[in-house]
């Protein structure tokens, strides 16, 4: 069985105040959260694991990189890592703009305990769920680059609403040998109906 994503998860505490990284990572073990301290941006972006399950506590106000900064290198980088930002004294423009670059929380010092583990696992969820959708728009690549040219031809035609008649006279083939390279490409796809075979491939190319 594959391990729980949330499970094995890492809250990442990027907080340049001892003080509060200490308390936060207390509360968080104390929910059972795996953690990593980074006293600023910098240590964060050096040694974070994209592929490791995870999101960030991130101080708005954090020394050299500021919080903002840190969420759009991330962004620049294509690193999807969710992030729960807490300052002290935050700003409605800096709130807008970090939710409008994906955050998940913007919170405020002292922040309220059961507050932020709603936030943290509102992050891991939203973690673990892209994480699976990749996932499985990887393997439905693989099987998609698993079709012969003329199985390709089929799921195009197929997918445009094409009936298995209309597709051998585009094809300029005999029904029954559609019926056949249909049979082998869904099959290789893992559908069994043209639905699944339209939400599969629409999956596909909006990635």
């Amino acid at each position: 069985m594959m391990p729980d994503p949330v499970s094995t998860a890492v809250v990442h505490v990027v907080e340049d105040d001892a003080g509060v990284a200490r308390a936060l990572v207390r509360l968080l073990a104390a929910a059972g959260r795996q953690c990593e301290t980074h006293a600023d941006a910098e240590d964060f972006l050096a040694r974070y694991d994209p592929a490791q399950p995870g999101c960030a506590i991130v101080d708005l106000g954090l020394p050299g990189m500021d919080g903002l900064s840190m969420q759009a290198t991330l962004v620049a980088r294509g690193i999807a890592c969710p992030i729960v930002f807490l300052t002290g004294a935050g700003t409605v423009p800096a709130s807008v703009r970090a939710m409008k670059a994906g955050a998940v929380d913007f919170l405020l010092k002292p922040v309220d305990s059961q507050a932020l583990l709603a936030a943290v696992d509102a992050a891991l969820a939203r973690d673990a769920a892209a994480r699976q959708a990749r996932s499985m728009n990887q393997d439905g690549a693989r099987r998609l680059a698993s079709l012969t040219p003329r199985e390709r031809q089929v799921l195009d035609l197929v997918v445009a609403g094409r009936l298995n008649k209309q597709v051998a006279a585009d094809l300029g083939t005999a029904e029954k040998t559609v019926k056949v390279h249909r049979g082998r490409m869904m099959k290789k796809l893992g559908v069994r109906t043209v639905a699944d075979l339209v939400r599969l491939v629409s999956s596909l190319r909006s990635t």
